[in-house]
C-alpha cells in the first residue's frame, strides 16, 4: 500500500499540469480575489468647475485632493466643457462651486456645490457622491467650531449623468455581454479543432488541399454567425426586459461587437490548437478567461483601484477595451471618434490572436 501511495505522489509531481491546478490557481486566485474585489475608493479623476475661486473654494479642494481618494486632472473654464469631458472619459466627477460661494457663506450662512457624476457606473457614483459629501461636510463642521458655533452650512446637490435613476442594470448588461461573448465564443471554438484530433478526423483535414488559414477561417466562420445571434439576443432582452437603452449608433455597436466576437473566436482557435484534449483546451478557456474576465476588465471592480501591477495585467484582458467601447455607445450615445484607442487594441489582439493561431498550427499529427 505504501509503494503504491508513493507511486502517487510521483505521478502527480510528474505532472506539471497537476501542479499549476493543485498549487497555482489557488494562489492566483487569492491573489486575484484580495487585490481586485475592493470598492474603496483611490485617485479617482475628478474637475474642478470653480466660479468663485475665493480661499474657501480653494481650501475645499486642497481638502479633496489630500484625502487620497480623488485625483484633480482638470479644472474647468465653462459647465459646456462638463458633459464633453465625461464622454471622453477622462474623469468621474466634477465639484461645481457657485458665485460668491465664500461670501455667501459669511453673510447668508450658507453655500451651494453641485456634484456631477458618471453614473453609468452607479455604485462608484454612489461611492464617490458619499466620500465627496462627507469631506465638504467635515470641512463645514471645521468652520462651525472656527467661527465660534456660527451656523452655516454647505449644501450638497448631486447630479447623475448617462443614468439619472442610477439602475445597476445599466453597469451589467454592458459586462454580462463582454462575459457572454468572450466564454461562449472562446469556449466554443477552443475545443472545435481538439475535438478533430480526439475523433481521429485530423487526418482527412491535413491531407486535404486546405491551408492552415483556410482551416481556421472554415472552423470559425459557423461561430461567427451563432454568436452574432447571441448578441442580438442579449441585445433585444437588455432593451424590452430591463429597457436598457441604445444612444448611440446600432450599426456602430453591432460592428464593435461583431470585432469582438472575431477576436474571442480567434483565442479560442489558438488554445484549441495549443491543447492536447478538449478537457484541457475546456480548463485553459475557464480559468484563462472567465475570472480574469469578472475581476480585471473593470466590469464589476474600477479598475483604477487595483494594485498597478493588476491595473498593467488588466491591458491584456480584451472584455476591457470592449466594455469601455460598448457604455460609450450604449449609455454616453458617442461616436468612434471617442474610442478609436480601443478598437485599434482590438483589431490588433485579433491579428494577433489569428496570425498565432496559423502559425502554431500543426500539419502533422504528433
Amino acid at each position: 500500500m505504501w509503494a503504491f501511495v508513493k507511486k502517487e505522489f510521483f505521478h502527480i509531481f510528474r505532472d506539471y499540469r497537476t501542479m499549476v491546478i493543485l498549487f497555482g490557481i489557488p494562489v492566483v486566485q487569492v491573489l486575484l480575489f484580495g487585490f481586485a474585489i475592493t470598492n474603496d475608493i483611490k485617485d479617482a479623476r475628478i474637475a474642478i468647475l470653480d466660479y468663485s475661486k475665493d480661499e474657501v473654494t480653494r481650501e475645499i479642494t486642497n481638502k479633496l485632493v489630500s484625502s487620497n481618494y480623488f485625483l484633480l486632472v482638470d479644472n474647468l473654464e465653462s459647465d459646456k466643457q462638463v458633459e464633453s469631458e465625461f464622454r471622453k472619459g477622462k474623469i468621474k466627477q466634477v465639484v461645481v462651486f457657485e458665485q460668491g460661494f465664500a461670501k455667501k457663506l459669511e453673510k447668508e450662512g450658507k453655500a451651494n456645490v453641485q456634484i456631477i457624476l458618471d453614473a453609468s457606473e452607479p455604485n462608484t457614483a454612489n461611492m464617490l457622491n458619499a466620500y465627496t459629501s462627507g469631506i465638504i461636510n467635515s470641512y463645514s463642521l471645521q468652520k462651525i467650531r472656527e467661527s465660534s458655533g456660527i451656523p452655516m452650512s454647505i449644501s450638497i446637490e448631486p447630479k447623475m449623468l448617462f443614468n439619472p435613476e442610477q439602475k445597476s442594470v445599466y453597469m451589467f448588461v454592458p459586462g454580462v455581454i463582454a462575459l457572454l461573448l468572450m466564454l461562449v465564443s472562446a469556449m466554443m471554438t477552443s475545443i472545435s479543432i481538439t475535438r478533430e484530433k480526439e475523433l481521429g478526423t485530423m487526418e482527412a483535414l491535413l491531407v486535404s488541399p486546405l491551408k492552415p488559414i483556410q482551416i481556421i477561417i472554415g472552423k470559425v466562420t459557423p461561430y461567427v454567425f451563432l454568436s452574432f445571434v447571441n448578441l442580438v439576443v442579449i441585445l433585444l432582452l437588455g432593451f424590452f426586459v430591463f429597457d436598457m437603452p441604445v444612444n448611440g449608433s446600432l450599426i456602430l455597436l453591432l460592428l464593435e461587437s461583431l470585432l469582438f466576437i472575431v477576436m474571442a473566436l480567434g483565442l479560442g482557435i489558438l488554445i484549441s490548437i495549443i491543447s492536447k484534449t478538449q478537457q484541457q483546451a475546456m480548463m485553459m478557456s475557464m480559468f484563462a478567461l472567465m475570472l480574469p474576465t469578472i475581476l480585471l476588465s473593470g466590469f464589476i471592480f474600477p479598475i483604477e483601484n487595483m494594485p498597478v501591477p493588476l491595473q498593467w495585467l488588466s491591458h491584456l484582458m480584451p472584455p476591457r477595451w470592449f466594455i469601455i467601447i460598448i457604455k460609450n455607445i450604449m449609455l454616453k450615445g458617442v461616436g468612434i471618434g471617442y474610442f478609436w484607442k480601443e478598437t485599434l487594441i482590438l483589431v490588433f489582439m485579433t491579428i494577433f490572436f489569428i496570425g498565432m493561431s496559423v502559425k502554431k498550427f500543426k500539419i502533422r499529427l504528433e
